[in-house]
């Protein structure tokens, strides 16, 4: 490490990484994770069919309810996740401002779910609020991969150090 040049810290402590290495939601994040990235571009495919043409709005709504349902199952095992990996539910000081985008997230989702239920909006209308939701979505995921790369990257960086140690 060069003067003058302080090293980020990392993102999990060694207790951390060990939790977050032995725990079954960090497979279980790893599988719902891709799964949600796929039936979004999907998702948006139907909408965007729906909104280009007027047909298909069943399963342009079909979907966005099954990216919608997925949503909330991975919420809430990211929630059992950071609790086992940090100590806490949400909130967590290395998962803190992805935690608080997801929010907004869930928001949006969960309002079109409410908005489609009580006949709140009109079928376009829907639609567009989808997309909305579906942009905070990516956002949202950019963070992750971003934390999961910093997570990769600080892997490295530890092997690194027990290298040059063990010389």
């Amino acid at each position: 490490m060069s003067a003058g040049k302080e090293r980020s810290p990392q993102l999990y402590t060694p207790d951390q990484k060990f939790r977050r290495d032995s725990s079954v939601w960090t497979k279980v994040q790893a599988v719902l994770a891709p799964l949600q990235f796929l039936v979004c571009f999907a998702s948006i495919g139907f909408v965007v069919s729906y909104l280009y043409t007027g047909d298909g709005y069943i399963i342009a709504t079909l979907s966005i309810l099954f990216k919608t349902a997925i949503l909330y199952l991975i919420m809430i095992t990211g929630a059992i996740w950071e609790k086992e990996v940090f100590g806490q539910y949400l909130l967590a000081p290395a998962f803190f401002w992805e935690d608080i985008v997801s929010f907004f997230v869930i928001a949006f989702h969960t309002a079109y779910v409410l908005s489609l239920i009580m006949g709140l909006m009109d079928a376009e209308k829907l639609m567009w609020l989808a997309l909305i939701a579906y942009f905070t979505y990516f956002i949202n995921a950019a963070q992750f991969l971003i934390k999961f790369r910093l997570g990769r990257n600080d892997k490295k960086r530890v092997g690194q150090i027990e290298k040059e140690v063990a010389i």
